[in-house]
């Protein structure tokens, strides 16, 4: 499956997620390119929305692949891939000063992006985890288990693409995935939009004022 843009597959995603808008879902995004996807989720949905902050942790010497993963929270979610740690010889101590860095750049986003936001509230609601793609999971393992700390009555992944192999080892992780396409070798994300290019700031910022803070969620979902 080929898609245009993140517009584009937002759209299209929201069509597979259409029964949920009678439910009231939270869509927490992954920035950055997460935004654009779950901005077209949350308007069709008439969600709420928000940012779930998460990094990826890289090799120290090739930072694209990742060792691990950190999500905020009050207790920061920290994943690690124990097996590329272990293959590339990395020590606790550089794994932790990634981590630190990867910590400071959430704090960075989370002031640039969100500012005095009142943040969504997830407790006792469906909400909906959605990004661009999914490669190796970890980043996405982090968001969801940060996610499931704050204990949603429902937890869905919502990706337009993602490793098959990979969607079969989340699949514990939450109550339901929708993703468009599994192909059983991924290869980049990129390579499944005709325009993959980076979402920058102020791109994230004018998605979220687009979706001012809604008033609570009604007593029940049939209400």
């Amino acid at each position: 499956m080929l898609f245009r843009d993140r517009t584009d597959a937002g759209r299209r995603l929201a069509e597979a997620l259409n029964r949920y808008k009678s439910r009231h879902p939270v869509i927490l995004a992954l920035p950055r390119g997460g935004v654009p996807v779950a901005a077209e989720v949350a308007r069709a949905l008439d969600a709420t929305l928000d940012l779930l902050l998460v990094r990826k942790i890289g090799l120290p010497l090739q930072p694209e692949l990742a060792m691990g993963a950190v999500a905020e929270g009050e207790q920061p979610i920290i994943i690690r891939n124990r097996d590329i740690i272990e293959a590339s010889g990395v020590s606790e101590k550089e794994f932790d000063t990634v981590c630190r860095k990867e910590r400071g750049e959430i704090d960075r986003r989370r002031a640039r992006y969100l500012g005095d936001r009142t943040r969504a509230d997830v407790t006792g609601r469906v909400t909906i985890i959605v990004d661009d793609g999914i490669a190796t999971g970890a980043t996405i393992l982090a968001a969801i288990r940060a996610v499931g700390a704050r204990r949603p009555k429902e937890l869905v992944l919502a990706v337009p693409v993602a490793a098959h192999e990979t969607i079969n080892r989340l699949r514990p992780e939450v109550d339901t995935i929708v993703c468009l396409d599994t192909p059983q070798e991924l290869g980049a994300i990129g390579c499944f939009y005709r325009d993959f290019r980076q979402v920058d700031d102020d791109e994230v910022i004018a998605a979220l004022n687009r979706f001012p803070d809604k008033h609570p969620p009604p007593a029940s979902e049939d209400g």
